[in-house]
């Protein structure tokens, strides 16, 4: 089966959900939505076995052959692990939301689109070894998942949260996009795979570093690093299915894609080593301490996601690092990449259960505000479960996934203190101290939010509604990951050899040959005291006497100001005050202003061309002799033209306006343009009854107008447009560079096109396009037109309800 159409095999079936919640209404739509991840998961599970031997698959579907773009479906370790996660998470989140969206309440068919919509746009940027096509699906995933996060498009907050995600998303998209373009020239392909080959070339080359800024602004805004996170706690108004989803394993983990794929080529550089390693780490530290903050509990998760990427997104710094190791002293750098790609695995587990458990005290008690739950542990002890296996694991508790993933963080960030490149072995301790105080952070957030919410006193009177265990459908997905996360830390090595050693070896080419090469065993105990050990007592110990402690100190928080959302909500009502301000200086409501402005910068522009160009050209050979029916008609013409500016009778203008198009008519017939002349006259005739029958409606010619003053700047533009045309067309004529087209068409129309009009074939033939459009372009007016006379007909329909 090709692989290009599997990736587009959930927006294809998304075609079909309208009618399915038309329908069958009665059964829920996300039970047929189920089976398109569902089965997708199944089958890229089938791929393991090759893959983790070191295969690879590859599928290509042409799009654009004369520019050599096209889908180019690529698998490998990396590619399959994501696409692994996107499907099988997607599975448990179109389950979990089964339960969680009312059939009858909710616009099921909307919402399932949506979702479909994204999951094609993440797999094709997951998969995609073209560069032009990764931006396709990259900018799909900013689409869709606006669509998704305004969801609930009557909220004020959701469509806020939908355009801040969408404004910063795709600022950076379009910023990777010129690294794309920079990438192709340097490498003359578009290919990754081909530009990976490249590497050690491109190293060189002037527009290296400027095509490694460009993608790292893609990938930041993707994956919610610093400065650009303020959207992702903005989408937290998304319904918890979408939170949940993006947010444990698929939109800001694709930025931590588009950073680990693109490690074997920028990885010789240090400036992506320091900026990687640095602003995430730097991200992971801000996200921990600010989710101490929140006082809503999708708000702790996003500020816990943001500090979760942070730590990923340091630690594939750290494995582009590992590029330069030359000797086996330095090997615990080897471990990064490892870590990386594990602690991503255990993060997508624990966050998606603990974003489903958040939507399920919301769904159950009504509210999402720590500060009125409490006390919930007797009332929903299976979500207390399932809610303190996820935050242990995220704080880095045994026995638990994250516990493993985060000691080898740790010793990914000792391992810098000891490189020697880049000046790491004098500011590299700066980042296992961050790595320190953030870890601290993390583990008080994940102990605040679960006893805060299940622990404590229970306050009914403070719910909006009484709590109560949710339904068994609502708890399979969270029970399920909450267990996986508890399975991992006892197979490791088993997801290892499956799962992590195929991804790593395709972000560490330079390292690892294939996934037999990358030797790395994961262990809860290695038989001896470590730093990362003495670091991890540390973070129990300190971070569990600042919880104990957290009433005391947490009021703190209120002198820190959000000052980079401010930033934004001001720059963008700037923007909006300042565009309206700046539109109404121009935007005069006057047609005469207008053509002013336009005449203006025509004649500026066309006679600047000419200028710095010098392309006044004259030359009157092989002109046609004007003849006494072309002075007649030029002067009547001109004589009509005249009439209509001096006009003082309604009736006058009309007739004088009548009479231009009948003389350009005839200008058509005299210059042997049948068609045209037909045309004009058909048009003309049409004109001149619309005016004569809509005559009595016609304003009335003000004073102001017939009193008109003479000004000179309108003179001196008319005098300038004259002048400039004149020139055009003069230069048109005596600088032909190539012999008239018309000759071609005289010879082609016949034999080539099948046609004996030479007018009809150009317009359907050679000029299709420009009429398809102009065609098109009258259908877009004309679906407008129906549909204000409809909005006019629902507003007097509502209007005789009222009455």
């Amino acid at each position: 089966m090709s692989l290009v159409l599997l990736i587009f095999l959930p927006i294809i079936t998304a075609l079909f959900i309208p009618l399915l919640f038309k329908k069958v209404g009665q059964i829920h739509t996300g039970w047929f939505v189920l089976l398109v991840p569902a089965a997708l998961f199944i089958y890229y599970s089938t791929l393991l076995p090759s893959i983790a031997d070191g295969g690879n698959r590859v599928s290509e579907l042409q799009w654009i052959p004369s520019l050599d773009i096209a889908f180019i479906a690529y698998i490998d370790g990396l590619s399959l692990l994501f696409s692994l996660l996107i499907t099988g998470i997607g599975a448990l989140v179109v389950l979990y939301s089964i339960f969680y969206l009312d059939k009858y309440r909710e616009q099921l068919h909307n919402f399932y689109v949506y979702l479909l919509m994204f999951i094609t746009a993440m797999l094709g940027v997951v998969q995609s070894d073209h560069l032009i096509s990764l931006y396709l699906f990259w900018e799909l995933t900013s689409i869709s998942s606006f669509l998704l996060i305004g969801y609930w498009y009557t909220r004020d907050r959701s469509r806020f949260g939908a355009l801040k995600s969408m404004m910063i998303t795709v600022f950076g998209g379009l910023m990777m996009l010129g690294g794309f373009v920079l990438l192709g020239i340097m490498g003359n392909t578009y290919s990754i795979r081909e530009l990976i080959s490249q590497a050690p070339e491109l190293v060189s080359h002037d527009f290296f570093v400027w095509a490694l800024v460009l993608i790292l602004l893609g990938a930041f805004t993707k994956s919610a690093q610093f400065p650009f996170y303020i959207w992702l706690p903005d989408a937290m108004e998304a319904p918890t299915p979408v939170s949940a989803y993006l947010h444990s394993a698929t939109m800001v983990k694709a930025g931590l894609y588009l950073v680990a794929r693109f490690t074997p080529i920028f990885a010789a550089s240090g400036t992506w080593v320091w900026l990687v390693t640095g602003i995430g780490l730097f991200t992971m530290l801000w996200g921990s301490f600010f989710a101490l903050k929140q006082k809503d509990l999708k708000g702790i998760l996003a500020f816990s996601t943001v500090s979760q990427l942070g730590l990923i997104m340091s630690l594939l710094g750290v494995s582009a690092a590992g590029f330069h190791v030359e000797n086996a002293t330095e090997i615990a750098l080897n471990y990064a990449g490892f870590a990386a790609i594990f602690h991503l695995i255990n993060h997508a587990v624990f966050k998606g259960s603990l974003f489903m458990i958040a939507g399920i005290v919301d769904h159950e008690t009504g509210t999402r505000d720590i500060r009125k739950l409490g006390g919930l542990m007797s009332l929903m002890p299976i979500s207390f479960t399932v809610a303190m296996i996820g935050a242990f694991s995220m704080a880095g508790l045994p026995p638990f996934g994250g516990f493993l993933s985060k000691e080898m963080f740790l010793t990914g960030m000792v391992a810098l203190t000891e490189f020697d490149l880049f000046s790491m072995d004098v500011w590299g301790i700066m980042f296992p101290v961050i790595a320190w105080i953030g870890s601290v952070f993390t583990f008080i957030y994940s102990f605040y939010f679960v006893f805060h919410t299940f622990a404590g006193k229970h306050k009914p009177e403070e719910l909006p509604k009484p709590a109560h265990e949710a339904p068994k459908g609502m708890l399979i997905s969270p029970v399920f990951l909450a267990i996986l996360a508890v399975v991992i830390f006892f197979i490791p090595n088993i997801v290892g050899e499956w799962l992590v050693k195929p991804a790593v070896a395709a972000i560490q080419p330079f390292m690892y040959d294939s996934p037999a090469a990358v030797d790395v065993h994961v262990a809860a105990w290695h038989g001896h005291i470590t730093p990362e050990l003495w670091m991890t007592i540390g973070i129990f110990a300190v971070g569990g006497l600042m919880f104990w402690t957290l009433r005391k100190w947490q009021h703190l928080y209120d002198r820190f100001p959000n000052t980079l959302n401010s930033l934004y909500d001001k720059g963008m009502f700037l923007s909006d005050t300042g565009a309206n301000r700046f539109s109404r200086t121009y935007m005069t409501g006057f047609i005469r202003s207008y053509l002013v402005y336009m005449f203006s910068f025509l004649v500026i522009i066309v006679l600047g061309t000419f200028v710095l160009n010098d392309a006044f050209a004259v030359d009157m050979n092989n002109t046609a002799p004007v003849g006494l029916y072309e002075i007649v008609i030029m002067l009547a013409l001109v004589g009509s033209t005249v009439t209509i500016l001096f006009s003082k009778s309604r009736l006058t203008a009309i007739i004088a306006l009548g009479a231009v198009g009948y003389s350009v008519a005839l200008f058509f017939v005299i210059f042997r343009a049948p068609d045209l002349a037909l045309t004009q006259l058909v048009i003309e005739t049409i004109s001149v009854a619309l005016f004569l029958l809509a005559f009595y409606h016609l304003p009335q010619i003000s004073r102001k107008e017939e009193r008109m003053r003479f000004r000179f700047g309108n003179a001196l533009i008319a005098f300038g447009v004259g002048v400039t045309m004149t020139l055009v067309a003069l230069a048109a004529h005596s600088g032909k560079a190539l012999p008239s087209i018309s000759e071609f068409y005289k010879e082609t129309v016949y034999k080539e096109a099948g046609g004996g009009n030479i007018v009809n074939v150009i317009l359907v033939d050679y000029r299709g396009f420009d009429t398809l459009f102009e065609i098109g372009v009258l259908g877009i007016a004309g679906i407008g037109i129906i549909t204000l006379i409809k909005l006019r007909l629902t507003k007097k329909e509502g209007q005789h309800e009222n009455k």
